[in-house]
């Protein structure tokens, strides 16, 4: 075997190594946090939906807290690959050992205390893991390699499992995790010489400078600002929409596979091209596909409102899927192409917490306030549409009127 084709299977393992970590990671907060937990605290325990919202607030505050600190923390140190990789793995295994407890809580002070200890360990593991894109991803990989951590997750979630139960989203987790906890135990702990070698990948400029570190502070308050859109518009919308079943039945929670089937070969694809296109355009105009699906969507949801159709045609879910798959691979590039080695940390805190765990507090708390005063479904995605279009109609005049696009891209 050639050295260079040696080293050519090293960095693809390294890539493979990390798209396999973060999808496995989103899947399981995607589907298991997200979606279970809620399913537990009212079905399970019997908690009341504003006491689980509660609950659930305090965990992304609590998150958003630890990731900052110790992301910050993280970038202050300057930690290596291998100290990185080893924080990871008990991050792992500390959920590993609290995910088959989640179905068996019986009370919500049990629960309170479940959640203090996820949120314990997504907040540390965020930065962590972020962090180990520069170590194992080349820049002009970075848009590649978050398409497949958002097809891999999203096909997941939407093929496993058939019914949105704590039960169900625990038990494919029971098979994946246990075995991530000893892979990446030997990975972290045996100094394999093809590990010594990626752990010194973030000394060459292909690996430490992203796309958009020029002017990095400026842009991440911009790029901030606008991922807290799309979060907010897409909780906003989809949360109230999971309480109409009519909209859910004939697609996310069908029981017929097909239509799952055509939504998650919906959100590869679009994954897939949002990955090209984020090598190829620049940020700013992807936000404004982005924001345009989004409006287009609920413009589309409130016309079956108004004429009190019984199911919505599947091209709905369709254009969600769409919208919901580009903005995650922004999400998962973003933040890395605006950092350096020492910097990885705390951006990637500050994005991720600043712009996801908040907006979805946020519009969380938004949407069950506007339910119990009597919001109506029609009204509320009138006002998701207004958003969606707002941040659209300013994504057109920043793109065509903000000049030139920024320098310092690293294809």
């Amino acid at each position: 075997m050639s050295a260079e084709l040696k080293n050519n299977l090293i960095r693809l393992f390294g890539v493979s190594l990390y798209v396999g970590m973060m999808a496995v990671g989103y899947y399981y907060n995607l589907t298991f946090v997200q979606l279970g937990l809620i399913d537990l605290g009212e079905r399970v325990i019997g908690m009341s939906r504003i006491a689980v919202a509660g609950n659930m607030a305090a965990m992304a505050l609590l998150t958003s807290l630890i990731a900052l600190a110790f992301g910050t923390w993280i970038s202050r140190r300057g930690l290596g690959f291998y100290a990185k990789l080893r924080i990871a793995f008990l991050v792992i295994l500390v959920q590993t050992i609290l995910t088959p407890l989640a179905p068996n809580l019986e009370s919500s002070s049990a629960f309170l205390a479940w959640v203090i200890g996820c949120s314990f360990a997504l907040g540390v593991g965020v930065p962590v893991t972020f962090g180990l894109a520069v170590d194992l991803v080349p820049v002009g990989w970075r848009g590649e390699a978050a398409a497949a951590i958002t097809a891999l997750a999203y096909l997941g979630a939407n093929l496993i499992p058939s019914e949105w139960t704590i039960d169900a989203f625990t038990q494919p987790l029971l098979w994946v995790m246990p075995a991530g906890v000893i892979g990446l135990g030997v990975l972290a702990f045996v100094p394999f010489p093809f590990m010594n070698q990626l752990a010194k990948q973030h000394t060459k400029i292909s690996f430490a400078r992203g796309r958009y570190t020029q002017s990095a502070t400026t842009r991440m308050v911009v790029l901030i600002l606008l991922m807290f859109g799309v979060f907010f518009v897409d909780s906003l919308g989809f949360l109230r929409l999971l309480e109409t079943p009519r909209f859910m039945i004939n697609a996310w929670q069908s029981p017929q596979l097909p239509e799952r089937l055509v939504i998650a070969a919906v959100h590869v694809i679009a994954a897939l091209v949002g990955g090209i296109l984020y090598d190829a355009l620049d940020v700013r105009e992807l936000f404004l596909w982005i924001f345009g699906i989004f409006a287009l969507t609920h413009l589309l949801y409130t016309f079956s409102i108004r004429i009190s159709a019984t199911s919505a045609p599947l091209v709905q879910p369709m254009l969600y899927a769409i919208a919901v798959s580009l903005y995650t691979v922004v999400n998962f590039a973003l933040w890395t192409d605006l950092s350096t080695p020492r910097t990885i940390g705390r951006n990637s805190a500050l994005g991720v917490a600043l712009s996801g765990w908040t907006a979805t507090f946020l519009s969380t708390a938004l949407a069950i306030w506007w339910q119990t005063r009597g919001m109506t479904l029609e009204r509320h995605l009138n006002i998701v549409d207004s958003l969606a279009m707002l941040f659209f109609l300013a994504m057109i005049l920043t793109t065509f009127l903000g000049g030139k696009r920024p320098e310092g891209a690293q294809q």
